[in-house]
């Protein structure tokens, strides 16, 4: 006769099963609803529905899906807010932990980098390839040094460990200032792409666009915290994996007859190679960097005097403006001249600025191939070359490795990512979750190499040698939402684009991809919506990441008696929806591009975390000041370095205060090799010779 206990525990995994068993049948009837709703609208455009409808039909109803989605999972229970209850199956944790880590970075911008970077990278612009292998290792240090022993412990946040494995008030205060910079840093980058994708789908404005996406991030992640999160990441991962890999399958299979992209590429890249030789040697490219050449030298000589230059500027567009009404010319010149006049800088300071940032680009347009490095290239110069060579391959190849390192440690101390851990029911399910997790990631992960590759075929063969008044209603499209994303200049004055010419972002390669390569506009909405996907997942958990950071690791931390954990939970909801708010004021402002925004939160992350955590997980030695002062220095090393470089601080701050130019050639964008070396000298250094008494509060 069996003993309680044992009824117990065989009712428990019966019920488990059951659970399992209903996710599964639901998983599949909504992939199965997602492809009839594909199918429904590819014969909805055949039989004549309108490109106005479909965009905005892909932008509402998944946001309306997951909207749902979050209002069924919505929670007051603390452990079901937090941590969804820990009893996630280790597959769709797996899956959830994926949609949170194919942000608008990897979902929009990966290709872009790999488009613009080559598999290489520059030395000014490292990536490439860096971005694949590093966030893949990443998830190779998640599993081995942090998921499994983090969810042994049974917390709720990142900032839990440090108060739990150091005690005292300080360790858990810096753990979650730190989670709450990093996350916001990467949450604006998520709320610019949700605003990039709805005013291209419904054509709005760019700021109008950001507020009709973050309706459905708040939906999702104030009523149900991470029970809600999680299955609405699961619903968007099915979103993500087929925008992808349809319109890359697609693609591959209209170029090389096999839809297998990762597989069939490989030809593609000899066929790059022989385009850029040619337009390395064709007339009109270099007519092209001529004329940009020009440009660099005017302004270089009007930033001899920038005031006087300002006020020349001025003279002349006020004569030209007089001229033109006096001669009654074309309205249509009198009002772009009068717009030039009103765009002039305001005063001598911003001019400078303005033209300063110019000229970079001119200069880099004036380059071979307008800057852009050889595809497949591994690295600029040569190693057996001349000294100028051999410093430039160095430079090179040190940024993909600094980078690389960065995304790699800072994906084992980002704090939404950690959490995900925290909802599975054990710490084998913690293990076999980050299995998965690599799975579903490396599905898409494979096919970005191939996307980029497949697209600036695309480009080099049917967008270059086309005329002026002949191209693509989707250019001019694109150009309205954001200039910085596409542009189109007839430099050289022949009524012909020239790759030189052509200047498209990071941003919109893999949105773009279904027009750039002639597919049905169904599939640019499913990309659309994808990436919509891929940016309000990660939105989703980085909102509740900081919310949770600012009320329960902060506000609630000498209040333990005074509330319940409904009330906790009720208060973290709306401090989310200020978070919320004021990330879409700051993404409005469009600080960056995607990709550098992303890459700059993982070096802080790095540089906060990881050397305190791995020590304090695999070392009883490390003592609570040496945890504390190691996360300050780390974090404060990555962000000086990081901020010295930056155009405003170095605009308001003296010199003096700043990083004197770049220290090793790397840059700014992996300061957390520095970060992560002066953590760890400073925790090991302060464990062994540092005071062991607790700090006091």
């Amino acid at each position: 006769m069996p003993t309680p206990s044992g009824v117990s525990a065989t009712s428990s995994s019966s019920r488990a099963r059951a659970y399992r068993w209903r996710v599964h049948r639901w998983v599949a009837l909504y992939s199965l609803a997602v492809i009839g709703f594909l199918l429904l609208m590819a014969w909805a455009e055949e039989h004549g529905l309108s490109r106005h409808w479909i965009g905005p039909i892909f932008l509402f109803v998944p946001v309306m899906v997951y909207a749902a989605i979050g209002i069924w999972g919505r929670t007051s229970d603390a452990d079901e807010y937090y941590v969804a209850g820990r009893r996630i199956p280790p597959v769709y944790n797996g899956m959830a932990a994926a949609a949170d880590w194919m942000s608008a970075a990897s979902f929009i911008s990966l290709s872009g980098a790999l488009y613009l970077q080559g598999f290489g990278g520059t030395a000014g612009q490292p990536g490439g390839l860096a971005y694949l292998l590093g966030w893949t290792g990443g998830f190779c240090l998640v599993a081995m040094l942090v998921a499994p022993h983090l969810r042994a412990m049974q917390l709720y946040t990142l900032p839990d460990f440090f108060q739990a494995r150091f005690g005292g008030r300080w360790p858990r205060t810096v753990a979650a200032l730190a989670s709450v910079l990093c996350s916001f840093t990467y949450v604006v980058a998520q709320i610019y792409g949700v605003g990039l994708i709805a005013s291209r789908l419904t054509g709005v404005q760019f700021e109008i666009g950001i507020m009709l996406g973050l309706g459905g991030v708040l939906l999702c992640s104030f009523l149900g915290g991470m029970r809600a999160v999680t299955w609405t990441q699961v619903a968007q991962y099915v979103v993500i994996l087929l925008a992808f890999l349809i319109s890359v399958s697609w693609l591959a299979y209209k170029q090389l007859g096999n839809p297998v992209a990762a597989v069939a590429y490989a030809s593609q890249l000899q066929k790059i190679t022989e385009l850029e030789d040619a337009l390395l040697q064709s007339p009109q490219e270099l007519a092209v960097r001529q004329a940009y050449q020009a440009r660099v030298e005017a302004l270089e000589a009007k930033l001899v005097d920038v005031p006087l230059s300002l006020e020349r500027d001025r003279l002349v567009l006020h004569e030209r403006i007089r001229y033109l009404r006096s001669v009654n010319s074309d309205v249509g010149q009198i009002v772009a001249t009068s717009r030039e006049y009103a765009s002039l800088p305001r005063n001598a300071q911003e001019a400078e600025l303005r033209w300063r940032q110019q000229l970079e680009e001119y200069r880099e347009r004036a380059r071979p191939l307008s800057g852009l490095p050889r595809h497949s290239q591994p690295f600029g110069g040569d190693p057996d070359g001349t000294p100028e060579e051999r410093a430039q391959f160095n430079d090179e190849r040190n940024n993909f490795l600094a980078l690389m390192f960065c995304l790699m440690v800072g994906t084992a101390g980002l704090p939404h990512l950690l959490v995900r851990y925290y909802t599975v029911p054990s710490v084998s399910a913690a293990r076999t979750s980050v299995a998965w997790t690599l799975f579903f990631i490396a599905l898409l992960y494979l096919t970005a190499p191939a996307l980029a590759a497949l697209i600036k075929l695309e480009v080099m063969n049917n967008l270059v040698g086309v005329r002026f008044d002949e191209l693509p209603n989707w250019i001019a499209q694109w150009a309205r939402v954001d200039a910085s994303l596409l542009s189109v200049e007839d430099v050289n004055g022949d009524g012909v684009l020239q790759f030189g010419e052509l200047r498209l972002g990071a941003d919109l390669i893999m949105l773009a991809t279904p027009e750039i390569g002639g597919l049905p506009y169904v599939v640019a909405g499913l990309v659309a919506a994808g990436g919509l996907a891929a940016a309000l997942s990660t939105a989703d958990g980085l909102l509740l990441t900081i919310s949770n950071a600012l009320v329960r690791d902060l506000y609630f931390q000498d209040r333990p008696r005074k509330t319940s954990p409904e009330q906790r939970v009720i208060v973290s909801k709306f401090v989310l929806m200020a978070v919320a708010l004021l990330a879409a004021l700051v993404a409005g402002q469009r600080p960056s591009d995607i990709l550098p925004m992303v890459a700059a939160s993982f070096s802080l992350a790095a540089s906060a975390f990881v050397p305190a955590m791995v020590l304090g997980i695999f070392w009883r030695g490390v003592t609570r000041y040496a945890a504390l002062a190691g996360m300050l220095a780390g974090l404060g090393v990555a962000l000086y370095y990081m901020l010295s470089h930056t155009a405003m601080v170095q605009h308001w701050m003296p010199s003096v205060l700043l990083a004197d130019g770049l220290w090793w050639g790397i840059q700014p964008v992996s300061s957390g090799v520095f970060g992560v070396a002066a953590g760890m000298a400073v925790t090991l250094l302060w464990s062994w010779v540092g005071p062991r008494e607790s700090l006091q509060r």
